[in-house]
């Protein structure tokens, strides 16, 4: 997938979480998306190719590395925490999208005091349970 495509997609996810917005803090150079202040997307042409720049617990970011040759650790940001997606890479625009929410989740759960959070981190994306209406 080219980095103009998957900055689109991971834009385009970004409308959809609650409480996302873009900023531009850095300059015009960076689009930094966040929630409630707290940063959980970058996305870049600093290096001469669009770059997008997400948040990742460890372990995952270490396995998405390894199975996918253009992730790479986070581009100008600790490169425990963060991925970037490179231009040429075999993702799709679900694992981008995918890899956008759980980037967001992540920073809800970890970043913002429950009251400030715009999502159950738990729950979020998963259909409701109907109740049982006791009929056979």
């Amino acid at each position: 997938m080219d980095g103009e495509t998957i900055q689109k997609h991971a834009a385009a996810r970004t409308e959809e979480l609650p409480g996302a917005y873009l900023d531009h803090p850095f300059g015009p150079d960076w689009e930094v998306f966040k929630v409630r202040g707290k940063v959980f997307m970058l996305q870049t042409r600093i290096t001469g190719e669009p770059l997008v720049v997400l948040k990742a617990r460890p372990a995952d970011g270490a396995a998405l590395r390894e199975a996918y040759p253009d992730i790479t650790p986070g581009y100008h940001m600790n490169k425990r925490h963060w991925i970037t997606l490179n231009p040429g890479g075999k993702f799709d625009k679900q694992l981008v999208e995918d890899l956008v929410t759980e980037s967001y989740l992540l920073v809800v759960e970890q970043n913002l005091p429950r009251r400030e959070q715009p999502v159950d981190p738990n729950t979020f994306g998963q259909a409701p349970h109907e109740p049982e209406t006791g009929r056979t």
